[in-house]
């Protein structure tokens, strides 16, 4: 054999040598396994249970993917309807409100001679008199403040500003006092006004007796503003004080048989 002939042959020998060699270490490893397999205890079921069993179980799958179909499908509907009921609910809060309201017009009109509505509607007209009359008592008797009862709805009761805030009846003022309340009512009615209708008129009957000099001085003052405005004020009483202060007078005297006699006074 020639040179090239002894290399080819020596260099075949090494690839056997490692081809050899990794047959060996894939031999241990094979053995390996094989002792441990063997060592593994057998399994109590045959091939045949095994297979069933592995039916059964790819059948539970089948189940459970087509449960799992089926619930995804329910939580795709459910997120359908809750869409929906968003929507239904905003609704729903637009009905209430108007149904809150006839439900309020109902409360107050619900009646079948219409006393609810009336006395309704007599409330609001009597929070406005209060409201001006208390403007007026600010300046005739600043310790009082009228409210309405918050037991009846037309009844009135007063804030004794000088007592703490005590709350008064009206049945407890003197007769001074119930006077300059009164009148604060009667000018808060004269301050009352339409778009069509003023109250131009004032006549006031007697009381200015029960009041003392200082609480008459601001009675009068406020009718002579009162009158200042271009209302017409008349005053019916027998005190002095007035005579002196009331330019335009109609005195009635007593002529005797029965008879009195009417007379126009400028002072």
């Amino acid at each position: 054999e020639d040179e090239a002939a002894l290399t080819a042959a020596e260099e075949g020998l090494r690839r056997l040598d490692d081809a050899l060699t990794t047959a060996r270490a894939v031999l241990a490893d094979r053995r390996a396994g094989l002792a441990a397999h063997l060592a593994t205890p057998a399994p109590a079921e045959d091939e045949a249970a095994l297979a069933v069993r592995a039916g059964e179980t790819e059948t539970a799958c089948e189940d459970a993917r087509r449960r799992c179909a089926e619930q995804r499908a329910r939580l795709e509907h459910d997120a359908r309807q809750r869409a929906r009921g968003d929507d239904l609910a905003a609704r729903i809060d637009a009905q209430r409100a108007r149904c809150d309201l006839w439900a309020g017009l109902n409360d107050v009109i619900g009646s079948a001679n219409g006393d609810k509505f009336r006395r309704f509607a007599q409330s609001l007209t009597l929070d406005r008199l209060l409201m001006l009359a208390n403007r007026h008592l600010e300046d005739l008797a600043a310790r009082y403040v009228l409210q309405r009862s918050p037991g009846g709805e037309l009844d009135l009761q007063v804030i004794d500003r000088e007592m703490g805030d005590e709350v008064r009846g009206v049945g407890s003022l003197s007769g001074g006092e119930r006077f300059l309340v009164s009148l604060a009512l009667a000018l808060g009615l004269a301050s009352m006004s339409g778009d069509r209708a003023l109250v131009e008129s004032l006549f006031i009957d007697e009381g200015f007796g029960a009041l003392d000099a200082d609480s008459l001085d601001v009675a009068l003052s406020a009718l002579e503003a009162l009158q200042a405005t271009g209302r017409k004020v008349g005053v019916i009483s027998h005190v002095q004080a007035l005579v002196d202060r009331i330019g335009v007078q109609i005195r009635v005297s007593k002529a005797g048989g029965g008879r009195s006699l009417v007379e126009t006074v400028v002072a």
